[in-house]
C-alpha cells in the first residue's frame, strides 16, 4: 500500500489517500479536509487503470459512478451525456490526473484529447469535461482544459502520481 498527502494551495486542503493494488485492480480511498473541500472517496480501477466505479460523500451527500459496459451510470441513473469519458475528474483531487496519465502511457512528445467524467466538489454534480494531456518531459504532463485557457504543467513521480501542480497542489509526501 501507498499513502500519498497533498496540500490544495488555491483553496487550502489537505488531501490523505492510500493506493493499494492487487490482481483484480487499484483501490484508492482520501479523505480530503478543507474548507468546500471536505470529501472522502473510494475509487476502484482496473490493473491498468481504467475507471471501474467511484462512491463520494461531502456535505452529508453521496453520489456513486459506475463505467459499465452499458455506459456511465450515476446514482443508478444511465448517463448516455457522459458516453465518451473515459474516468473521472474530482475537483478538488490532483490523484485526478494519475487515471488518465497511467492509462494513456504518452511517450515524451505525444498528446491525447479525452475527455472525462467531471464532479465538482461540494456540489456533487457530474459534467463533462474536455482535456489535452501532453507529455513534456520524462515527469512532465501539460495540462491543457479544451473548453477554457486553463494550462499547467505538472510534475508527477514514477508512478504517474502528482508531485506539483502549480497553484492547485503540492505533495507532502508518499510512503
Amino acid at each position: 500500500m501507498v499513502e500519498v498527502v497533498w496540500t490544495g494551495l488555491e483553496d487550502p486542503s489537505r488531501e490523505v489517500c492510500s493506493i493499494e493494488s492487487g490482481p483484480q485492480g487499484v483501490v484508492i480511498a482520501s479523505r480530503i479536509q478543507g474548507g468546500d473541500s471536505d470529501c472522502s472517496y473510494r475509487l476502484q480501477v482496473t490493473v491498468d487503470w481504467t475507471f471501474e466505479s467511484l462512491e463520494i460523500q461531502s456535505n452529508g451527500r453521496d453520489l456513486d459512478l459506475r463505467l459499465t459496459e452499458r455506459g456511465w451510470v450515476v446514482d443508478g441513473t444511465q448517463r448516455p451525456d457522459l458516453k465518451d469519458a473515459h474516468e473521472v475528474d474530482i475537483s478538488v483531487s490532483p490523484l485526478s490526473n494519475t487515471l488518465p496519465i497511467r492509462r494513456l502511457d504518452l511517450a515524451v512528445g505525444e498528446s491525447a484529447d479525452i475527455t472525462t467524467a467531471y464532479i465538482r466538489v461540494p456540489e456533487l454534480d457530474v459534467t463533462t469535461d474536455p482535456q489535452r494531456y501532453t507529455r513534456t518531459d520524462e515527469n512532465v504532463y501539460l495540462y491543457e482544459s479544451r473548453d477554457s485557457d486553463f494550462r499547467r504543467s505538472v510534475l508527477v513521480d514514477s508512478e504517474g502520481l502528482v508531485i506539483e501542480y502549480p497553484g492547485l497542489f503540492q505533495r507532502e509526501r508518499r510512503n
